[in-house]
């Protein structure tokens, strides 16, 4: 039995008959198991670093409720005021970023998190969603109007938010929102000969970077050959793996999260391929396969140029996030420090994703053709 009629005409009535509810569910479901793989994997890693057991456990789920409460008022917005909210916190989160460099505090030899009222935000986590937004829009109006220099301003745009990235630094998030911004040009009518000078720019940058940055070379470097650096915790994550088996050890009986420093966050899904198994660990891989290609369904039917490229943007950012970490964790890319989606522990994650999954939502909600075109 359905919550609501048909003939109920108040917002959260209409909100459900148009939002995708199977995406949504999907959303659900990720965000219950990221909040049971942080009270399995967190406790061990607070007792190492002297804090009590459910340290983490409390501050995800302190982050948790008003990252449900983003998710479903993001979802009930208009497409309009998807761009407009996006916007407003897309200039709130550049300057922010920019504070962050001056007055952010220092881990680990990147500044990328910032002190607000006792929590620590990460601002550049925003930048990413936002960012999508509003380059979808410049280059939607540069298609609807000629003359109006869309892809100059959202070239800008990039360039500043990639200097600011870089100077953090932090070039795993540097190389996700340059692939969106590019996956989003193309998506908009990108000639082929303009791909391929996109292609070989990337390369040339992945390369400046392995020489410029000695972190990212030493990256490089242990993924190519083990044996020339500390390989700890890929090692470790490795083998979780293999005890983990089809079922696992069951949930609680892993041991990896007493030894893997980054148990948590980065490898979480380590704990996750342990404690619960192959099995549990592909269903994680099709909630978030399904997330996607849910989407892009859903925005097949979209005539509004806007809506395509700024969810698409989106799903594109939500499915590298995923992979990168996955890749990571599973020694099939060098590491990087990338959160996987609504599961690894971290406040200003979590809200970032809610927001950017309820920008989806509410894009790719159902819409009568001629408000569609709008």
């Amino acid at each position: 039995m359905n919550a609501f009629a048909r003939t109920d005409t108040s917002l959260v009535a209409r909100w459900w008959w148009t939002v995708d509810l199977w995406s949504l569910a999907a959303i659900a479901a990720l965000i219950v198991f990221g909040l049971l793989l942080v009270f399995a994997a967190s406790p061990p890693v607070a007792e190492r670093i002297g804090f009590d057991s459910f340290h983490f456990v409390r501050r995800q789920i302190l982050f948790l409720a008003p990252s449900v409460l983003i998710l479903i008022a993001v979802s009930m917005l208009s497409p309009r005021n998807v761009r407009r909210l996006a916007t407003i916190l897309f200039l709130g989160t550049v300057a922010l970023m920019a504070a962050t460099l001056l007055v952010g505090v220092e881990i680990k030899g990147a500044r990328r998190w910032i002190s607000l009222g006792g929590l620590s935000l990460q601002a550049s986590e925003f930048v990413k969603p936002t960012f999508a937004v509003v380059a979808a829009w410049m280059f939607a109006e540069a298609r609807k109007e000629d003359g109006f220099p869309g892809n100059a301003i959202a070239a800008g745009l990039l360039a500043v938010v990639l200097a600011l990235l870089i100077a953090q630094p932090d070039m795993g998030m540097t190389l996700v929102v340059a692939a969106v911004w590019c996956a989003q040009l193309f998506l908009a009518g990108l000639p082929m000969l303009w791909a391929g000078g996109l292609v070989a720019m990337g390369i040339v940058g992945s390369v400046a970077a392995y020489f410029l940055f000695p972190h990212v070379q030493s990256r490089v470097d242990r993924f190519l050959d083990p044996a020339s650096g500390d390989s700890y915790q890929i090692d470790k994550a490795l083998q979780a793996f293999a005890n983990g088996g089809l079922f696992g050890r069951g949930p609680g009986e892993g041991r990896v999260k007493e030894v893997l420093p980054d148990a948590h966050a980065d490898f979480v899904f380590a704990v996750a391929g342990e404690e619960l198994g192959l099995i549990a660990c592909l269903i994680v891989v099709a909630l978030f396969a399904f997330v996607t290609l849910r989407g892009f369904g859903r925005l097949m039917r979209s005539r509004n140029l806007f809506v395509l490229l700024a969810a698409g943007g989106i799903l594109v950012q939500f499915a590298l996030q995923a992979i990168v970490n996955l890749g990571s964790t599973l020694h099939l890319i060098p590491t990087k420090g990338m959160t996987l989606p609504f599961i690894s522990y971290g406040g200003s994650s979590l809200m970032a994703l809610a927001l950017g999954m309820g920008m989806v939502l509410a894009l790719t909600r159902y819409r009568p053709p001629l408000e569609d075109e709008l």
